[in-house]
């Protein structure tokens, strides 16, 4: 538990920066570097060097450390996972080609389907059946296995995924061919069962995700194993957690084993800080904002609590297109994600448009302005033209920019073609990643029932605060908040994330007739499952579960989430579990179907607890290192630069306030620049700026004001 000396270290690592932050008591220190692609491990630990080195702090000290990492997702999306093969019913083994039968782009006639996550030929079939119930209509066939175990040897494979029919209630024969793999083939390949990895029905879901699970199981533990040794030859003996898109934290076993639940781990911490944030400042609906170097991020949060969801999809073949990918079925954070971040390549197409990402160059070789390679234009040079960004001061002054060869490779790929000329090349690339951005976002607030310009958006990651307020005019949106530490807010968010975990299981239960015995015996096995996992890691906390049930109306094929009453569950909760579920039906699709039963389809039981003890909103803000600057009410600014100012339209000479200077008391009437180690915000003449109690930016539309 945290007391006024506890030493807490939190690493996102990015598709370009890795972010890490160490909370010394109440004082928090922050750094970024650029992620190594290749060694993300070494990356991280130079990182973390040098910001013990600027502190003091040694190794032993550190009493907890939190990690997300992308290095599942992007393994995924490039394709460089492990060799894998499937095994399953004979008689299924395309269900990974043919998906949901159906095209995700029906006016598409040249239409490219996302290929199979296992090719047909480490696709296997095995003689076996289960019924519904679990009788044996046909015994698993010992030969096929031996047959399989040889082929599998022949083409080198390194992990392999067991899918088999209704293995998700009834796990016996995936269990039986496991084993018998194991037996047959080198210990050192990996073998992941469809009942552990995901026990929920839907075939096609349940396959791709324990498919996707083992592609990445042996790069995501052996990384993990070299990270483990590598703090402890440092004298690091802190426990180490893993943020999962789920939004909790994991042991680094459970991580190990089930690395698909750690997609989207840095997009999810930044969403824990966001609802933090809305909590502390008694904010109903909220809407984050997450901008980094690869891709931005839009989450909404109601009452402090943002939107979950259990399906996912990965590597997605078109751009912000559903059914284009992989689905996997795993608790996730529900997010909008495009690609439009710094590092997003704009190009000229071939309609005479300006066009940004998905495509990021990366850190490797990064923007043209990096001076490390990069040839393409990207949103980062964009903002270095327009003056959103200090070339001294970019990433606390570790990445020094080249401004010319950002306004060069401007004017030659995108100028030229459009017959642009000064800042108009990068004004058109900002206009672009904004507008992309803001009709993302309506779009996801609209298909949830949200009026988006109701919301306050808080923004982090490093380049949010740059396009923040230029995407607030284009939402009606009148007030906005920057965190403090907004640079590396996803790794402040693994800090403020319980230690959580979700069992799930699928059983069908008519409401009617709801067998309450059975229900309680379910759910008690399911909570003693997730306490297994979390009750070593919580150091005595208070323990919380949350068990939610899937209900649809019967002969639908979607549900709706409904938390269940506390306590043993009784027969007569069964109309209660229905009354709120019909609630939810109506408040979303505005009827409800009252000659028609209800059952539950899935359940799933979370136990958390908090590693900020009991008290996990602070009435105080976090004291930011600096460079011994006192907060001073009428701080006056420290320089100023030319800055494009969108509502205006035109280069304006603007004034530079370092965010450390100013007190709650000092308004920055836009257009200003409020810069501090990370990144910087761009208050534009619409807005204006204070620091609020808690230590943010505050930025509110002036109209509003009047």
């Amino acid at each position: 538990m945290k007391d006024d000396r506890t030493v807490r270290l939190a690493v996102d690592i990015g598709g370009t920066f890795t972010d890490i932050v160490l909370e010394i008591g109440s004082e928090r220190h922050s750094n970024k570097t650029l992620t190594d692609a290749q060694r993300p491990e070494q990356g991280l630990l130079q990182g973390v060097d040098l910001l013990l080195a600027e502190t003091g702090i040694l190794p032993a000290q550190i009493d907890l450390f939190v990690h997300g990492t992308t290095l599942a997702t992007n393994a995924l999306i490039e394709r460089k996972g492990a060799k894998t093969a499937f095994v399953t019913t004979n008689g299924f083994e395309d269900v990974l080609e043919f998906g949901y039968e159906k095209r995700f782009d029906h006016y598409d006639l040249m239409i490219d389907m996302p290929p199979a996550i296992v090719p047909r030929k480490l696709r296997f079939g095995v003689e076996e059946r289960l019924a519904s119930d679990g009788s044996v209509l046909a015994a698993v066939n010992d030969g096929d296995i031996t047959e399989i175990a040889r082929r599998l040897m022949d083409e080198n494979v390194e992990a392999v995924a067991i899918g088999l029919l209704h293995a998700y209630a009834h796990p016996a024969h995936e269990q039986h061919i496991a084993q018998a793999l194991r037996e047959l083939l080198d210990d050192h390949v990996t073998i992941c069962m469809s009942h552990e990895v995901c026990p929920q029905i839907r075939e096609y879901e349940r396959f791709s995700t324990t498919a996707a699970n083992a592609c990445v199981r042996p790069l995501i533990s052996g990384y993990l194993a070299r990270l483990r040794e590598a703090l402890a030859e440092k004298g690091m003996t802190a426990p180490l957690f893993l943020m999962m898109s789920g939004g909790g934290l994991t042991t680094l076993d459970s991580a190990s084993r089930y690395p698909i639940r750690l997609v989207e781990s840095g997009p999810a911490g930044g969403a824990i800080l966001a609802a933090h944030i809305a909590t502390q400042s008694g904010l109903s609906d909220v809407m984050s904002f997450d901008m980094g170097g690869t891709t931005a991020k839009i989450c909404l949060i109601s009452n402090g609590v943002p939107e979950r969801a259990r399906h996912f999809e990965i590597a997605r073949a078109y751009r912000d297109t559903k059914g284009s990918g992989w689905p996997v079925r795993i608790p996730v954070i529900e997010m909008v994600e495009i690609g439009a971040g710094g590092g997003s390549i704009a190009r000229i197409d071939g309609l005479n448009r300006i066009t940004v990402g998905p495509d990021s160059a990366g850190s490797e070789p990064g923007p043209v302005c990096y001076g490390a390679g990069g040839r393409h234009a990207t949103v980062t040079d964009a903002n270095l033209a327009l003056g959103k960004i200090d070339p001294a001061t970019f990433a606390g002054g570790k990445i020094s920019l080249d401004g010319q060869s950002a306004r060069d490779a401007l004017a030659s790929q995108i100028g030229a073609p459009l017959g642009l000329d000064g800042h108009w090349p990068a004004v058109g690339i900002n206009e672009i990643v904004e507008e992309n951005m803001a009709n993302a976002a309506r779009v996801h607030a609209i298909e949830r029932g949200k009026d988006v310009s109701r919301c306050t958006m808080i923004a982090f990651g490093g380049g949010a605060p740059l396009h923040l307020c230029r995407l607030a005019e284009k939402l009606g949106v009148e007030r906005m908040i920057v965190p403090s530490g907004a640079g590396v807010g996803s790794a402040i968010g693994f800090l403020k994330a319980p230690i959580a975990y979700e069992v799930t299981r699928s059983r069908s239960m008519s409401l009617a007739q709801f067998d309450a015995a059975a229900a309680n015996r379910m759910l008690g096995e399911m909570e003693a499952e997730a306490m297994a996992i979390v009750a070593p890691a919580a150091m005595g906390a208070v323990l919380k579960t949350t068990r939610i049930v899937d209900i649809r109306y019967v002969g639908q094929g979607h549900e709706i989430q409904v938390e269940l009453p506390a306590g043993t569950l009784k027969e007569e909760d069964g109309e209660a579990i229905h009354a709120a579920f019909a609630a939810i039906y109506n408040a979303v699709y505005g009827l409800t179907m009252s000659d028609v039963a209800s059952e539950i389809v899935t359940w799933s039981v979370t136990v958390e607890c908090s590693i900020d003890g009991n008290d996990p909103v602070p009435d105080t803000a976090y004291t930011l290192a600096d460079d011994g600057i006192t907060t001073q009410v009428g701080a006056a600014p420290r320089g100023s630069r030319l800055l494009f100012d969108g509502p205006a339209g035109k280069v304006l000479d603007t004034e530079i306030f370092w965010r450390f200077d100013l007190g709650g008391a000092q308004r920055i009437i836009g257009p200003a620049i409020i810069a501090e180690h990370e990144t910087s915000t761009i208050v534009t003449s619409a807005f204006e700026a204070f620091i609020d109690q808690h230590g943010s930016i505050v930025l509110e539309r002036k109209e509003a004001l009047q």
